[in-house]
């Protein structure tokens, strides 16, 4: 994949709307039950305009089978995080789409993370791939971004508590160089940050590049944003580059990395569109709406065009000061019970 963030509107729009009418044409004649939907939502398949492309509530996956693939066309199956007693999306990969999101994450990451894999060290548990029934978001995130580090790291027992032995053999060895660190944002403010603030205990990683995404509204709970999260985890753990990402299992790969200045941007191969809660219009620039997330990267299920339960502004487009190209946006958190109504409910009947 060329570079992520090199686009102009103008030519992002050509070229990405020619791939999502393709998607949306490809899965309307391949998933019968998206066909069902689109027919009976009277969304037109062919859009004139991004805005235009016909979209899915994101939470239909959770209640409902939706591929485009035969079933022995499908390599890996993947599954939304939930508590115990959630129902989870269940998406569903050939190996094309696997092969086209990886590259896509490779080509996201570049411009932070250079060409080089770096010393990592995961913030998580090495059991979390072992057990399948938590090979979801999170150990598909792990594997994810396991492809840009070497001599991995994990620093957290099984029963989630810090290895501090093998976190201090680790630095031993590379804390003179650059490295990269992963996890989840809860599960490194719950499992690290407190636990080493708890014990009054600042360790240095002035070398590392922290990567880190996903549950925002348990932080929320605790009046806890991005900015503080930043500001606190330097203090402790004194990580010179934070680097929050925003996505979703339903659309792996087609990630929004935040960049310097603090904000998520959208790569050439994906774009967000912020609507309505009531009415799903359109929305200008600097106004809160749902997230509508697009891109050209699921063909095995009709996941190119789906409405997210978060809440989000989008701040501009194409001159952000950090340089990247495309929208750039922030993310408030998940409406309140996150259900989508009127909108939901019509698929819903649709099948």
């Amino acid at each position: 994949m060329k570079e992520p963030f090199h686009l102009e509107k103008t030519e992002k729009e050509i070229i990405l709307l020619e791939k999502l009418n393709e998607l949306s044409e490809l899965h309307f004649n391949a998933c019968e039950a998206y066909s069902k939907m689109i027919k009976k939502s009277e969304q037109e398949i062919i859009a004139k305009s991004i805005i235009d492309v016909p979209f899915l509530p994101v939470q239909l996956f959770k209640s409902m089978e939706l591929k485009s693939i035969p079933d022995e066309e499908v390599v890996k199956v993947l599954t939304s995080s939930g508590t115990s007693g959630q129902t989870v999306s269940k998406i569903y990969l050939d190996k094309n789409t696997a092969i086209s999101q990886t590259k896509a994450l490779v080509s996201l990451m570049k411009p932070v993370l250079g060409e080089k894999r770096l010393p990592m060290i995961i913030l998580d548990t090495k059991s979390v791939l072992k057990n399948r029934k938590s090979f979801s978001a999170r150990g598909a995130g792990i594997i994810g971004f396991s492809n840009f580090g070497r001599k991995h790291f994990y620093a957290l027992n099984d029963d989630m508590t810090l290895d501090y032995d093998g976190l201090k053999k680790f630095m031993d060895e590379f804390g003179h160089q650059k490295i990269l660190m992963f996890g989840f944002t809860f599960m490194i403010w719950k499992y690290v940050f407190k636990k080493l603030k708890e014990q009054r205990i600042k360790l240095d990683f002035n070398n590392a590049i922290l990567i880190h995404g996903g549950g925002w509204k348990k932080l929320s709970d605790e009046a806890i944003d991005s900015l503080s999260f930043n500001q606190q985890i330097k203090e402790q753990l004194g990580i010179s580059e934070i680097h929050n990402y925003y996505g979703m299992v339903e659309q792996v790969g087609s990630i929004f990395i935040e960049c310097k200045e603090g904000y998520l941007h959208s790569p050439s191969y994906a774009d967000v569109i912020i609507r309505d809660p009531i009415s799903f219009e359109n929305v200008r620039n600097g106004v809160l709406g749902l997230i509508q997330v697009v891109s050209e990267l699921p063909r095995s299920y009709p996941g190119h065009s789906l409405l997210t339960e978060d809440l989000g502004t989008i701040i501009g487009e194409d001159n952000c000061k950090c340089g990247w190209k495309g929208k750039y946006f922030t993310v408030l958190g998940r409406i309140p019970k996150a259900e989508i109504r009127g909108c939901s409910d019509t698929f819903q009947e649709g099948e």
